[in-house]
């Protein structure tokens, strides 16, 4: 399965890429995130289903000093992943 997120709010400068990259490890789930210009965080989730929903949940509440406001998730066809990269 392959959902990509992109989350509106205060979710830059708060650790946010950092932290969904090691839930993402923990989970075995591959892909990334990055910050968007227009102050989103992006990212790729890639992996077993339950896993993946675990990092979409996440996307909607993030880390410790983020403040969430919106996520749009969309469905992906799978790239076939292998990590977890911050770009």
């Amino acid at each position: 399965m392959r959902k990509r997120v992109v989350i509106h709010g205060q979710v830059q400068g708060v650790f946010f890429r950092d932290t969904t990259r090691r839930l993402a490890e923990q989970h075995g789930v591959a892909g990334w995130a990055r910050n968007n210009w227009d102050g989103t965080v992006e990212a790729v989730f890639e992996g077993e289903p339950e896993a993946v929903e675990r990092l979409v949940a996440f996307a909607h509440e993030g880390p410790r000093g983020a403040l969430v406001q919106d996520v749009d998730v969309h469905d992906e066809d799978e790239e076939g992943l292998r990590n977890f990269d911050v770009r």
